[in-house]
């Protein structure tokens, strides 16, 4: 590691670098407004009792506690021994490694360096024993135990030596080489974060002007030819000749925009379906603000998917849809369908569920956000504001995945000071959405916390009492083997619940990167299996597996359902009126 030439200049290049910040974090609490309504919560995720609980269990069996510190302590001496060996020249193989695919320690000098080697290693050594002795505490239930398990790992993350400048050898070159200047521009960094998120801090992921809607993202040509108050509907233009007869109608979730389907040609999924003769369609939600706060899940069923079909008879003269929905929109596109079975309303010809929950008995970490102080918390917050705010809910799913979409951004942002990365994905990710008050209070409680969907008779959405049984509509359930948010063992119990013909799939991959996967990419790979047990596990062990993209398979089970085919229909010259082109205004409007 290179050291500076002159220790006089090096300190006054501090000296120089400790003013001007000071003078920056001045000027930044000049300007920072403190929301006296906003409540101050010491414990936001409610972790307290839970780690409390599991710490006074551990210290109430000393004998579990004493063989917890003995393992501890066997691999800090072997540590030490390796650490020794090294020091005087001799080769020592590790003691631990970190795991395959952590990015944290990928700088050459995490191994080659003997001290940063022993810091390395011991905080890999103090991780893992902090996460395997505390979610194993004996007398803990399950929901407690979970909460352990997963603020464990967050405090383990957040200290991991990467975060930190003077135990990171990449910060460390970086500040000796600039002169500390990349900790200067990384306190510019952290100060308009901080500002941007009004006192929150809210981590920027990416060049947040480097993507245009309608200009670089969101670019297939259509037109909007409905609207109400919580959607847009989008016609595409087609690239065929001909199209199948029985339009597509794609139910994107309110809790994210619909352009992860159409981030840009080469991994766009609604490019990719008009290309295979799809008359798509697909609904845009509103970003909501106050004045929607009293909206319900019946509304979005009612203003978004019920006012859709009407919507698509007016403009290309077709009854029938197929539709798709996508996680939370695939939620609601079940409880529609069990609506639409009690009222012999046969407008969905087929159905497609994309990592879509309908019984929600394990979501997974997902869980240890809705127990009743935290919903309790959020829904005063709903109430207050009219919405749950777009910045909650992005932290949340961000701390599902600390490392990646947390820490390592601190550390190029903060540290580094480097000007974050173009990456379409990741500007959507941060174009999070608002969800008005009622709605989303009725969803978490009924559905993640009490999981009452899936039970017949036990919910009535529009009147109707809901009952998945009912539903004869042909269905394919798609859902992603390494989804954090939606574990695909729950949205395969959802599948055996459908009265019709079902079809279960699992792609590779996660959430997104499961869903978004063009053929073209040659990534990934998915399992069918025309059975469907009970059994989550039966169902994969008799799986075959394919290689690539899951698109191509379902574009063939679609042909069944597409009525033959009609000439291209231009949405400019349909029975509804142009409203706009594509992709439209409600797509544009950023809550954070």
């Amino acid at each position: 590691m290179n050291t500076p030439d002159n220790a006089d200049d090096f300190a006054k290049a501090w000296l120089d670098v400790a003013e001007r910040s000071r003078t920056m974090i001045a000027k930044f609490l000049a300007r920072q407004q403190v929301d006296p309504a906003k409540p101050v919560r010491l414990d936001p995720f409610n972790s307290n009792g839970a780690m409390f609980e599991a710490a006074a269990r551990l210290w109430a069996d000393p004998s579990k506690l004493l063989e917890a510190q003995l393992s501890l302590w066997q691999g800090y001496a072997q540590l030490f021994q390796s650490t020794a060996a090294r020091l005087r020249g001799e080769h020592a193989e590790p003691v631990i490694q970190p795991a395959p695919g952590d990015k944290r320690f990928k700088d050459a000098e995490w191994s080659e360096s003997a001290v940063f080697d022993y810091i390395k290693q011991s905080y890999l050594l103090a991780a893992n024993w902090l996460q395997q002795t505390m979610p194993q505490v004996e007398g803990l239930d399950e929901a407690t135990r979970r909460k352990v398990e997963f603020h464990t790992r967050q405090f383990v993350d957040a200290m991991a030596p990467s975060n930190f400048v003077m135990t990171n050898p990449e910060v460390l070159r970086a500040t000796i080489d600039s002169k500390g200047e990349n900790l200067v521009k990384g306190l510019e960094h952290l100060l308009q974060d901080l500002e941007r998120g009004k006192g929150d801090l809210l981590v920027r992921m990416t060049d947040l002007d480097a993507f245009e809607i309608g200009r670089n993202i969101a670019v297939t040509p259509g037109k909007v030819v409905f609207e109400n108050k919580l959607m847009q509907l989008i016609q595409y233009a087609p690239t065929t000749t001909d199209v199948r007869r029985r339009p597509l109608l794609i139910i994107p979730p309110w809790i994210n925009k619909f352009y992860i389907l159409d981030l840009k040609a080469q991994n766009s999924f609604v490019k990719w379906a008009v290309d295979q003769g799809h008359t798509v369609f697909m609904i845009s939600w509103v970003n909501p603000d106050e004045t929607l706060a009293a909206k319900s899940f019946e509304d979005y069923i009612r203003e978004g998917l019920f006012d859709a079909l009407t919507a698509i008879e007016r403009a290309t003269g077709e009854r029938k849809v197929n539709a798709i929905g996508y996680c939370l929109g695939g939620t609601m596109l079940a409880a529609a369908l069990a609506i639409m079975a009690a009222r012999g309303d046969d407008r969905i010809a087929s159905a497609t569920y994309f990592v879509a929950m309908v019984d929600f008995r394990d979501v997974g970490e997902v869980a240890v956000f809705i127990d009743d102080a935290q919903l309790n918390a959020m829904e005063e917050d709903m109430q207050r504001q009219g919405y749950l705010d777009a910045g909650a809910l992005h932290r949340t799913f961000n701390l599902l995945r600390a490392n990646d979409l947390i820490w390592s951004f601190v550390v190029q942002n903060y540290l580094l000071g480097k000007e974050p990365f173009p990456f379409d994905l990741l500007y959507w990710n941060s174009d999070s959405t608002r969800l008005p008050a009622a709605m989303h209070a009725w969803y978490l409680r009924n559905c993640y916390q009490k999981n009452l969907l899936c039970k017949p008779g036990a919910l009535t959405l529009d009147g109707v009492a809901i009952d998945m049984t009912r539903i004869t509509t042909p269905s394919i359930v798609i859902a992603a083997r390494e989804d954090h948010i939606a574990p695909w063992k729950t949205v395969y119990a959802g599948a055996p619940l459908y009265g019709g013909d079902t079809r279960f799939l699992l792609a590779a991959s996660g959430h997104i990167a499961g869903i978004v996967n063009p053929p073209a990419a040659k990534k990934y790979g998915y399992w069918t299996n025309d059975q469907l047990p009970t059994d989550p596990d039966a169902w994969l062990a008799g799986a075959v597996h394919h290689d690539g993209s899951w698109w191509g398979a379902w574009d063939a089970w679609m042909r069944g359902y597409g009525d033959g085919t009609v000439p291209a229909r231009d949405p400019a010259a349909g029975g509804l009126p142009v409203i706009e082109d594509a992709p439209g205004r409600y797509v544009r409007a950023r809550a954070i």
